[in-house]
């Protein structure tokens, strides 16, 4: 008789296309227990099913059902509101079998990517690594951790979990993330979510659809000057197709950046590949979200210039919509291409986001950046944003200021603080004509806006460099 049940059951298994047992309606990695979703949004829910399976989701902070039907390619998708933050809510989907994903907060979810110094780890080493870690029990801070992979084509998950922020997960999880979202959380009190999807040693090529890469003649030469390394992949695409293409278009409030050190091979074209990256992440996400990004730190760089170069490509994307930068050449270390001080890196991504995302009073928003030169007499005055307050050295006189004529022969300048400008000159330059400033790979300048932030390096003119 048991033999007779155990047979009839399978027939009726294998006859009925909707039987339970057959259902494989899935989710992708990203949306998981313990998960944060944008607050105040329209945000997306994929996954997949059997064909014309139907679908529905529920979100307990409003009791509102969705409904889809996948696809004849076993997709499906449905857009959710989500309410101011709050939690914790659950979201259960529906098909042939039913997923309850629980623990789930909204608040303000940011995605950070780069190499090295964003993947970072307070276990790698830190300043007061075992203080901060101890101190890390923040449950409505949560992590997502993207795995390393490789592919060549867009892949459909990824690997990682949403964990809440404690001294066991936050010792593995990028320290710059990190603090940047404690400062969030704790001046905009809502849950924030962090998506760290960085590879250490990779260049910004491969956080880039080939597609972009091989359409620009300048970015495809400078993509193929990049050597075969041990430690991480330097061909177009490899981690945009495995580690960002995957989370589109998970809603994000915006990207954090901290990458570059090894573009400097052709640091010119990072001032047109840096663009590039975020013009393109934008299109494939179909919003213009910020996009921030960390000026790489003073470094004995085995080329002169090479450092500077890529700093000041840096320094010249912030002429994207939407960007920010912050300057780091007060708390890095030209002996150490991974500054341990990443505290101070998070502060001030966070004023930044503060400030522009979230329309917030900061007491510092970035350094002085230089605007514009006029030329007076013998003289040059150099104008700059975020200098209302004024402008100080750090010591006796300004350091590191250059002039040159049209001869393009620099010599070093005296330079004097008048009010929010500054005044350059040199007895060798009767008619000048171009200023550079902290213009080597290891310049530490000592030129801070009264808010104590350091200025970029910079150049006026636009004569053609190369690494030596």
């Amino acid at each position: 008789m048991k033999k007779l049940y155990a047979v009839l059951l399978l027939f009726l298994i294998v006859m009925n296309p909707i039987a339970p047992s057959l259902a494989n309606v899935g989710l992708p990695a990203i949306f998981s227990n313990h998960m944060v979703l944008q607050q105040n949004a329209e945000v997306t829910i994929w996954g997949w099913g059997k064909a014309q399976e139907p679908i529905s989701v529920t979100t307990s902070w409003d009791q509102n059902t969705v409904k889809a039907v996948t696809s004849p390619n076993a997709k499906w998708q449905v857009k959710v509101k989500t309410p101011s933050a709050g939690g914790p809510y659950t979201v259960t989907i529906k098909g042939y079998n039913t997923i309850v994903l629980e623990d789930v907060m909204i608040g303000e979810v940011w995605l950070v990517s780069g190499q090295s110094n964003m993947e970072w780890s307070a276990r790698a080493g830190i300043d007061n690594a075992e203080q901060e870690v101890a101190k890390a029990n923040y449950p409505n801070i949560r992590f997502f951790s993207v795995e390393h992979r490789t592919a060549d084509a867009p892949q459909l998950d990824l690997g990682g979990q949403w964990v809440a922020s404690s001294p066991e997960t936050m010792i593995d999880f990028s320290a710059v993330a990190y603090f940047f979202g404690r400062e969030l959380h704790q001046q905009l009190n809502v849950p924030i979510g962090l998506i760290n999807s960085s590879w250490g040693g990779t260049p910004a090529e491969v956080w880039v659809k080939p597609e972009v890469i091989k359409a620009d003649t300048d970015l495809n030469e400078a993509a193929a000057k990049q050597p075969v390394v041990e430690w991480g992949p330097k061909d177009p695409g490899k981690a945009f197709h495995t580690m960002i293409a995957p989370l589109i278009p998970f809603r994000v409030a915006g990207v954090l950046w901290y990458q570059g050190e090894s573009n400097t091979v052709a640091p010119q074209n990072y001032g047109k590949l840096l663009p590039s990256l975020i013009n393109s992440w934008r299109s494939e996400w179909g919003y213009e979200f910020p996009f921030y990004f960390a000026q790489i730190a003073p470094y004995e760089y085995g080329r002169p210039l090479e450092g500077v170069l890529l700093r000041d490509a840096q320094r010249r994307s912030l002429s994207v919509p939407k960007t920010g930068m912050v300057v780091l050449s007060d708390i890095g270390n030209t002996k150490d291409i991974h500054p341990r001080n990443k505290l101070d890196v998070g502060k001030r991504f966070a004023n930044l986001a503060l400030n522009k995302t979230y329309g917030k009073e900061v007491s510092a928003v970035s350094g002085p950046l230089y605007r514009e030169m006029k030329v007076e007499g013998n003289k040059v005055r150099l104008y700059f944003d975020y200098a209302d307050k004024g402008l100080m050295a750090k010591g006796k006189e300004l350091t590191l200021f250059e002039v040159a004529g049209k001869d393009q022969q620099f010599v070093l300048a005296k330079a004097k603080i008048d009010g929010s400008t500054i005044v350059i000159s040199s007895p060798k330059v009767k008619n000048p004509v171009a200023v550079r400033f902290a213009w080597s790979n290891t310049a530490e300048p000592n030129l801070f806006n009264k808010e104590g932030l350091p200025a970029s390096s910079f150049r006026t003119d636009g004569w053609p460099i190369e690494p030596k």
